[in-house]
């Protein structure tokens, strides 16, 4: 072997073993909090959290129970209270996770990696450190929160935020590394992320559990553990120095779709004081426990056809109980068009009506609102949809297909104006064009019409657009869904090459949503001036410059006319009998018609 081959070769094997100890870094557990030196007192008994190890000054309370362990003869139940313990729980873990289906994710994971833009390396090492770290500990019992606070026996109490994740019902955990940071509670907030039962566990509805409910309904677990997290906070958060008579509840994705369906559903008022909505609100999206659209079907018939390979046809609740929830979730792989109806469901008593209706006619409180959402959210989603909008969908490949449905869908008037804004006209523009509008389509038009509903109920209201791209340029992913979570929480991957102007975007993100937690306003000293939303449509612009002006208008006009146009067809087929019934507005069909 020449030297140059043996100097080649050593070069290779030193990055090697250098790639192999990063991974060993980066996937090895974190080493144990060290116990906080006091002992804090809740309702369910006394908790000792542990300190964190960046900073001192902050205390973590992990893994604390804000529910009784939903399994057994709990499981597909409303949350019970937790019966407390004896002595002092130890609270510097985190609990588990919830069951929850984890196909796919490996992939989502590469697939944003690769976005990203990263150099050779870089991406050969996320996708070691993915393969590499240990899963993470996942059961039934899983209905924990965590407190990250340092205020403690403070003198004056904290404001509280309580972020509620994202993963499309289905995924996540309040425990990700991403939540898990310290800029907010720096700001001076106490800071509460929750978990809550996900997928079926969370939302399948089914008659043998509505035979057995007092109230004749199933499914909605997800969402009362979430009201039952924040039952919990507003109880037992002043222990931690935390304010319980000023809670922001703000969440991202599916995150932000809960709050939006807390806020109309029976009971959800007053369980916080103001709301950060990150890229979700659920106007549209809708599932009847009785009652279907088009050819869907009702949550009780997917209920009834996810678990007929695991029960007989005459199963009963305690039945169903008994099905092995690794198999439950096993289950989902073969029933991918279900997935859909593991979410929140009309049932005329937790969810009275569909949660677009309750917005649009005066059914949610008016409270003060921080809403937006990214600039390119569906760059993670169209390979997956192939559409422009989900009213309809998979749209057909010709484009002569294509414009008879958009015509169908939208209008011949409105359908144009879309293809001319979108660049849908060119066929080789497609794919550009119609995530661009998809992006729109799912979180756009939800957010500005449910902020503009807001600031018209008299309520506080600042809109965001988010549109700071990846700094490398090979990038192809632009604003991504997802991507301001990492400026709000100060959470950035490692491997991401921050400007300077990163981190001082990360910094004014951190302050504008930590002031709206205090007062109602993300304004302060030293920012950039957030105009309140009105009748000027001004949003502030979050990206290589903060700026405030007008985001897509002539796009989101014409989204929300066929929104509005499809919960009015949807209010009188998905509204419960007995809410239409009783409802002076007719569930607010006449308001609603364009």
């Amino acid at each position: 072997m020449t030297t140059m081959l043996k100097w080649l070769f050593g070069l290779v094997v030193l990055f090697g073993l250098a790639l192999a100890g990063l991974v060993f870094i980066l996937t090895r557990p974190a080493a144990p909090l060290a116990p906080a030196p006091l002992i804090v007192e809740v309702d369910q008994g006394r908790l000792q959290g542990g300190i964190d190890a960046k900073n001192p000054e902050i205390l973590q309370f992990n893994g604390i129970p804000y529910a009784a362990a939903p399994i057994g003869d709990l499981r597909w139940r409303a949350p019970r209270a937790h019966g407390g313990w004896q002595g002092v729980r130890a609270a510097q873990a985190f609990g588990a996770e919830c069951l929850q289906a984890r196909i796919g994710s490996s992939q989502f994971t590469k697939d944003i990696v690769k976005g990203l833009g990263l150099a050779w390396w870089k991406q050969q090492l996320a996708s070691l450190v993915t393969t590499y770290t240990p899963a993470p500990d996942e059961s039934e019992d899983c209905l924990f929160l965590n407190v990250r606070t340092a205020n403690v026996g403070g003198e004056t109490a904290q404001p509280v935020m309580v972020w509620i994740h994202g993963g499309s019902h289905q995924t996540g955990s309040g425990s990700n590394a991403v939540y898990q940071a310290n800029q907010l509670v720096e700001n001076g907030v106490v800071l509460v992320t929750i978990n809550y039962r996900l997928g079926p566990l969370g939302y399948l509805a089914h008659p043998a559990l509505s035979a057995e409910d007092p109230r004749g309904v199933s499914g909605n677990y997800g969402l009362l553990d979430q009201m039952a997290a924040l039952e919990w906070v507003r109880d037992n958060i002043a222990a931690f120095g935390g304010d319980p008579e000023n809670i922001t509840v703000f969440g991202e994705s599916a995150g932000a779709q809960s709050i939006s369906e807390i806020m109309a559903a029976s009971g959800g008022e007053g369980l916080f004081h103001k709301a950060i909505l990150q890229s979700g609100s659920s106007t549209y999206r809708s599932v009847g426990l009785d009652t279907a659209l088009d050819a869907r079907f009702t949550a009780h018939e997917a209920g009834r056809i996810f678990l007929s390979n695991l029960v007989g046809e005459g199963a009963d609740a305690a039945d169903l109980r008994k099905i092995e929830g690794d198999d439950i979730i096993a289950a989902l792989a073969d029933h991918p068009d279900l997935y859909y109806y593991f979410k929140p469901v009309v049932d005329g008593e937790v969810l009275p009506r569909m949660v677009g209706d309750a917005i649009m006619n005066g059914h949610v409180p008016a409270i003060p609102m921080l809403a937006g959402y990214n600039a390119d959210e569906a760059t993670l989603f169209y390979a997956g949809t192939q559409s422009p909008t989900l009213i309809k969908w998979p749209f057909p490949e010709s484009q002569a297909e294509r414009v008879a449905l958009l015509d169908e869908i939208y209008g011949a008037a409105d359908a144009e104006i879309l293809r001319d804004l979108y660049g849908l006209h060119d066929p080789t523009n497609w794919d550009k064009g119609a995530t661009d509008m998809l992006g729109d389509d799912l979180f756009g038009v939800h957010m500005r019409l449910l902020g503009r509903l807001n600031a018209e109920s008299g309520a506080p209201t600042w809109l965001y657009h988010f549109d700071r791209v990846p700094p490398s340029p090979r990038q192809t992913l632009g604003a991504f869904h997802a991507s301001e979570i990492f400026f709000v929480f100060d959470s950035h991957n490692p491997l991401m090459d921050l400007t300077e102007h990163d981190r001082r975007l990360t910094a004014q993100m951190g302050a504008y949503w930590t002031n709206f937690a205090k007062t109602g306003n993300p304004n302060s000293a030293g920012l950039p001036e957030w105009p309140a939303y009105g009748a000027d449509d001004q949003w502030i612009i979050l990206g290589d410059q903060i700026a405030t002006g007008r985001v897509r208008p002539e796009k989101l006009d014409v989204l929300e006319r066929a929104v509005t146009s499809w919960v009015y067809a949807a209010v009188p087929v998905l509204t419960p009998p007995q809410v239409f019934a009783s409802s002076g507005e007719q569930a607010g069909a006449e308001s609603l018609e364009p």
